[in-house]
């Protein structure tokens, strides 16, 4: 089964935002679409582990900021390689603003924000499906939607061959990041975006 197939697929990438009590967050998801137009409702799935997942579930409230062509690594790496639970995203990050909920939304690398709050949740194992009313949006730019597709191809670093010397290279296809050894452990979790090892692919030279 060649997994790259899932890549064909065409759909964007975002930042989810959210607050609970004094806290903000917000974290990369893939899955976000329009459900009804009348009235306006979308849907956002988001995995479980991330501690943005929890504080939409108990504030019933999200920004999502759809990110542009514009937008750089620097931004995927900000909001999806660490967490919210040890690390304050929006500490020193002047790249937003607040909209009319209260909820900080992403001004650079973005072309929209939609506000929305909660009516219905899902529950599909790993992750949730939020069902919500759209309250407000604007768009930002004119920029063209950065897709999963065009942030593999254009945005995403994509490292030279390492030179193994025969050893047997594990490459990261999140990050790219290598590990060299001739087995990569099952319970391997990549040091830089967190991924496991089912997200390494072998790299022959």
């Amino acid at each position: 089964m060649d997994k790259k197939a899932m890549y064909c697929l065409s759909y964007g990438l975002f930042v989810l935002t959210a607050r609970l009590g004094e806290k903000d967050n917000g974290c990369i998801i893939n899955t976000a679409g329009q459900v009804t137009s009348t009235p306006n409702r979308i849907s956002i799935t988001v995995n479980k582990d991330n501690f943005t997942h929890d504080m939409v579930k108990e504030s019933g409230k999200f920004n999502l900021s759809v990110l542009s062509e514009k937008a750089d690594f620097s931004l995927f790496r900000h909001f999806g390689f660490q967490s919210g639970k040890s690390v304050n995203k929006f500490d020193g990050f002047s790249s937003c603003r607040k909209s009319e909920n209260g909820l900080f939304y992403i001004t650079e690398g973005t072309n929209a924000y939609i506000s929305a709050s909660v009516e219905q949740m899902i529950d599909l194992g790993t992750h949730t499906m939020f069902i919500a009313s759209v309250d407000d949006m604007e768009v930002l730019s004119a920029d063209p939607s950065a897709t999963y597709a065009y942030y593999q191809a254009n945005i995403k670093p994509q490292p030279e061959k390492p030179v193994s010397g025969g050893k047997t290279v594990w490459r990261c296809t999140v990050c790219g990041y290598v590990y060299e050894g001739e087995e990569l452990p099952a319970d391997f979790i990549c040091p830089l975006c967190k991924h496991p090892a089912s997200d390494f692919e072998k790299v022959t030279s």
